[in-house]
Formats: C-alpha cells, structure tokens, sequence
C-alpha cells in the first residue's frame, strides 16, 4: 500500500490533518490501535480559539460546532469569594473562545472522513514508524494477524504522549522537557444545566476548582486534590459538597447536583520535546508536548501544529517547497513554549501548592496584582483566547 502522508493517531489532532490534507488533494491513511468507540469514549477539553474553529470550517466539518457551539467572550475568576470578570472580548478587541466539547470535534472529523471515503484502520497493533531520516519512509502494523506495510512521503505523529511516534526518534536526536505538579484534577461530569454560563476559575483556602460545560444541559466540574487521592475515595455526593465549599455563595447555592456520567482524577504534567520533527516524521499535538488543562490550551496547541504542518505540506505538494519542512518544529515550538508559559502562569497563581508557605503567598500577591486593572487582565484575555497563528514564510 503506497500513500503520500500516513497520519499516526486519529483524535482531533489527526482526524483534522486527514481532513484538511484531502481538500487540498494530499492522500492520506489513519490508523490508530483503538476503535473509534473508545476514541469517543474518551472525556476531554472542550474550550476552542477562533483559529481551531477556522481550521474546522475550512475542513469543511464546522457545520455541528457552528450550530451548537457556544461562544464565549469572558470568564470569571473567583478569588475566595469574589468575582473578577475578565472581558474577553471587552480585552481584546473582540476575540472570543467557543465551547464546543473534544468528543464532538472528534465525532464531526469522523464523520466528515467517513463521507468522503477516506481510508483508515482501526485496532491496528504494533505500529511501527521506518526510515524516516530518508526520502522513502513507511509505516508497518498489524491487523487481525496480518502484517502490513504502507509506503509514504511523509509521517505525522498524532498518536499523544504514550504513543509510539516520540520513542521512535534516538534518545540522542531529541530533548524531553518536564514538570510533573503536586496535585491532579478531579473532573466530574454531569447531565446537569451548568452553573454559570461563563465558566469560572476559582481559588479558596481549600483548593482550586473550575466550573465548565459542555453545553447547556451537560456539566464538567473539576477539583484540585492530592496526588495520593484513590477515585473510589470520592462518592458523588462528596464531590458536590466540597464543590459548593470552594465556590463563592451565590453560585453554590444555584448548582444543581446530580449522578456522574463520567468521574477521573488526571494528573497535571508541563511536558516539551525538542524538536517536534525527525526527518520526514512530525511529531503532532500532544505526541510532542504536554500543559496542565488551566489555560485551555492542549487541544488549541495541537490545532496550531496541524495549521502548520498542513500549510507546509500543501506548499510542499503544490509548489515543490521541500525548503519548508525544516521550519516545522521552529514555527510550533515558539507557539507551543508561549502556551507552556501561559498554562503554567495560570496554574502556579489558582493553585496552592504547599499552604501558607511564602511561595503561596507570592502566588497570592501575583493573582491580585494581575486582576487589579483592565491593562493587566489584558495579558492573561490575549493569552486566553490565543494569539494568531504564525506565517509559514
């Protein structure tokens, strides 16, 4: 089997790099190790910039984002207690962000590849990227005990942190970046109308919670807990209550409670890999970097990877500009360190880390002075609703 890019991974990542390479006549195959139920299966980020929702529709697959997605031009950060509204929109000359769920993106780009009769294998194990520092790489798997091989140009890497793209690359042609935080989230999602309709970042003495959507009748809740928390540990009824102690007065009071749909405790990470191409393998999304969920901005990082490396290749295939390739990994990583910064910015001020301590107290002082006039909100609302995508010459 011979085609022009194989495309490792089919999450959002992925699924959006196939979609947008076929409207410019580039072949494609996906092939993922799960099936597309698990994929949909999976509870993630649901916080979109306008330059992923542009890559949408110019993927032809905005339709359902369009129509059901909810654009949002603030959020409300909680200061045990207080409100402080940042105007998105007010900030930053109109800019906004949509909330629009992971699990809908995802379904919108299956959809829209299954239309168009776009090849794909699913359940594929071993997979195994080859060559890639040639001009003929390829991509070997497994399927129902068969053994292929598919031959192509180039391979994208949208297989995430644990896949099998990164380790492929020689330990000494690239450099990991890491910080593993004290603490991980408790998400709780439910089918209950959401509590606010901006969401809301919130800091009490008792620890860090956010108060998100889905839409507007289903709930994602999130609270920072130890490390060392178990999940059986917390009953529904549990969460709800340290919930409304984290919340200011009126929003407790008006939450509306109800059975979990889904309930996880995911660890925070900054992760970075330098750089994001091997030869004619780039690495995409989350298979190249890692940022705590604070800042919105891992599914928006990989929507900024797929801009690039799609822009390239279409000047690559419609221009012969090979010159462009080795700019990839120059042009994401400046994005990709800038929403690292941000993430952890945002992190470090929400979250305690060790209580009472004078780190926390600088937090403290930090947060304050950022929320204190609308200059300063103006560079976490520019940060927060993303900044635009980079030229690729």
């Amino acid at each position: 089997m011979k085609t022009q890019v194989v495309i490792i991974g089919s999450g959002p990542a992925g699924l959006l790099l196939g979609q947008l390479l076929h409207r410019q006549g580039i072949d494609s195959v996906i092939l993922d190790r799960v099936t597309p139920d698990y994929i949909l299966g999976r509870i993630r980020a649901g916080v979109i910039e306008n330059g992923f929702a542009r890559l949408m529709r110019e993927a032809g697959a905005a339709a359902r984002m369009t129509a059901e997605g909810e654009v949002h031009d603030a959020v409300e950060i909680a200061v045990h207690g207080v409100y402080h509204k940042i105007d998105l929109a007010a900030l930053t000359g109109g800019a906004t962000v949509t909330v629009y769920g992971q699990t809908e993106i995802t379904q919108d780009l299956m959809q829209a590849r299954a239309a168009a009769g776009l090849p794909g294998f699913y359940g594929a194990e071993n997979v195994r990227p080859h060559d890639m520092t040639t001009d003929h790489p390829y991509v070997t798997f497994e399927k129902d005990g068969v053994t292929h091989r598919i031959d192509c140009d180039y391979i994208a890497g949208c297989d995430g942190f644990h896949g099998v793209c990164r380790p492929s690359i020689p330990k000494h042609k690239i450099r990991e970046y890491e910080r593993v935080y004290p603490f991980g989230w408790l998400g709780l999602l439910a089918d209950t109308p959401p509590v606010n309709y901006e969401l809301i970042y919130a800091k009490s003495d008792r620890g860090f919670a956010l108060c998100s959507k889905r839409s507007a009748r289903r709930s994602r809740y999130y609270l920072q807990v130890p490390l060392a928390e178990k999940l059986e540990d917390w009953s529904d009824d549990r969460f709800w209550e340290e919930l409304k102690r984290r919340l200011p007065a009126d929003a407790a009071a008006r939450l509306v409670t109800g059975p979990s749909l889904e309930k996880s405790i995911a660890p925070l990470r900054s992760f970075v890999a330098e750089p994001l191409q091997y030869g004619r393998m780039f690495l995409v999304g989350d298979a190249g970097h890692i940022v705590p969920p604070t800042g919105a901005k891992g599914l928006n990082l990989a929507a900024s990877d797929v801009n690039t490396l799609y822009r390239i290749l279409t000047k690559v295939y419609g221009q012969g500009r090979t010159d462009l390739l080795a700019r990839y990994s120059e042009i994401c990583l400046r994005r990709v360190w800038n929403g690292v910064r941000f993430s952890w910015w945002m992190t470090d001020m929400l979250h305690h880390f060790e209580r009472d301590s004078m780190e926390d107290k600088i937090r403290d002082s930090e947060l304050d002075f950022f929320l204190a006039t609308p200059d300063r909100r103006r560079i976490l609302a520019e940060q927060y609703v993303g900044l635009p995508y980079e030229e690729i010459e």
